[in-house]
Formats: C-alpha cells, structure tokens, sequence
C-alpha cells in the first residue's frame, strides 16, 4: 500500500490561484477552504508555508484574510512547488544502513535521479504563471 498523497502542492495553486483571480478582495480560510474541499486549519497551514516564502500576507481581525504579495505574472508554478517543498526528496529516499555498500551505492544513484527529476518538475512548473492560472480560471467561470 502507498503512502498518501500530499495535496499541499495543488492546495497551495488553488488559493494562490483565488487570490491571483481576485486582486483586491481579502479571502478568509474559511472561503478558501469551502472552495478547495479543505479544511480551514489545513488550508492555514499551507498558507502559513507561502507567507513563509513571501508570497502571500495577513490582515487579522473580523475583516481580515488573505492577499497575495507577488505579482501572478512573476510567480511560476515552480516556485509555488519549492515554497511547499522545500529541498525534500521527490522519491521519499530513506537512509540506508550505513555498513551495507550496495544500499549505499543504491542511495548515491537514487539521489541523483530524485535532483534530476525535481530540476524537470521545476522546468516544467517554471512555464507556467498565477497569472496565467487566474486567467484561465476567469474565462471559465464567465462561460
């Protein structure tokens, strides 16, 4: 059996997302949770990951929420993968045992594949903006 998936990635572009799609109003968790099929303490806590990375702001209080603090035209998919992953590994990499020489060597080699694979995830994620999500997002509502 798999381990589950993390949803944080797609959590993270579906907030940015809203708040790229709606510049000047301020979105609570709660709305944005209700949108995502989340909950608002999960939604907050991938929040907290993107204010982490500046991209995203707070205003507390009964009309606070959430904005964006980066432009959706200069922020790519790729950097919305790097806020919410960080440097961990994409192929869940353990630590061998350090007195076996063929899990060693199997380690090494793993490691440059994952490094390898996140650079093509990154490559791919980098072609694509906010912006260019919020857009498509607008012009299928209005349809």
């Amino acid at each position: 059996m798999g381990r589950p998936t993390n949803t944080q990635f797609a959590l993270a572009v579906h907030v940015l997302t809203m708040l790229a799609a709606l510049p000047r109003e301020l979105q609570t968790s709660e709305v944005m949770a209700a949108s995502a099929g989340s909950n608002p303490v999960h939604i907050r806590r991938v929040l907290g990951r993107l204010r982490n990375a500046g991209m995203v702001a707070s205003r507390p209080g009964p009309h606070g929420g959430w904005q964006l603090v980066r432009s959706p035209a200069e922020t790519t998919l790729a950097d919305v993968w790097r806020a919410m992953n960080g440097d961990d590994p994409v192929l869940g990499l353990h630590e061998a045992n350090p007195n076996c020489d063929i899990g060693q060597r199997i380690q090494a080699t793993l490691g440059l594949i994952d490094r390898r694979t996140v650079a093509a995830i990154e490559a791919e994620l980098g072609t694509t903006t906010l912006a260019e999500l919020a857009e498509r997002a607008s012009l299928q509502a209005a349809s």
